[in-house]
């Protein structure tokens, strides 16, 4: 072979590798770009999830609140009752049930001053409507 047909066999070898790895680094960002939207994705959930567990104690920090008020006496409990808080909970609704137990001791004596109390709170939140529910007792006789 001549020297101007050995350097035209070796450009068309070159622009064939050089196509080739032109190729590998477009697959290669390509998979950079589908690992990093991936990331993003997670992180996004994750702070989905960090909002939505704030919320969720909030809410219990609200119910526990006002349960410790109704066993200390500070607040009357009512049925059908129903409020906004506001201040550190604002954005959250409670709801408070109270419902007559009908008990008997052991001489078959009707048990008198005992309720079952349900309060709920209820808050929005972006994925949609969320509630939580607390059931206790209260003894107070007459």
């Amino acid at each position: 072979m001549n020297k101007r047909a050995l350097r035209a066999a070796r450009g068309k070898c070159f622009r064939a590798a050089a196509g080739f790895l032109l190729l590998e680094t477009m697959i290669g960002v390509l998979v950079f770009a589908i690992g990093v939207l991936a990331l993003a994705r997670c992180v996004e959930r994750c702070l989905d999830v960090e909002s939505a567990k704030v919320s969720d104690e909030r809410a219990r920090m609200a119910l526990e609140n006002r349960m410790a008020e109704i066993e200390a006496g500070a607040v009357f409990f009512e049925t059908g009752k129903e409020e906004k808080l506001k201040g550190m909970f604002e954005g959250i609704t409670l709801a408070q049930t109270r419902t007559p137990l009908r008990l008997q001791d052991e001489n078959k004596k009707e048990l008198e001053g005992l309720f079952q109390i349900q309060l709920e709170a209820a808050w929005k939140e972006p994925s949609g409507d969320q509630s939580k529910v607390l059931t206790f007792y209260v003894f107070q006789p007459r």
